[in-house]
């Protein structure tokens, strides 16, 4: 026999698991509480739902980067003469 944790009476009690508590409850104190719970809840297991990236706009007045195997664009303050 163990002691109910809500009556706190020696039954046959079943151990449930409440937000990721175990509980020992006896079948009478059970039975009221499953009833005010049917049909609400949500499932144990659910989907993951990935959402796509964002892509962030660039502004059109930057310009455009080398090629690979290109030589870079090297600016100065001072133009080449």
């Amino acid at each position: 026999m163990v002691i109910c944790d809500l009556c706190g009476q020696a039954k046959g009690c079943q151990q449930k698991e409440i937000d990721g508590k175990e509980y020992d409850i006896c079948s009478e104190c059970w039975d009221p509480i499953a009833q005010k719970l049917k049909g609400k809840g949500r499932e144990k297991h659910r989907e993951t739902v990935f959402l796509p990236r964002t892509r962030i706009k660039e502004s059109e007045e930057d310009e455009p980067l080398p090629l690979p195997g290109e030589p870079p664009v090297i600016q100065g303050a001072a133009p080449v003469c």
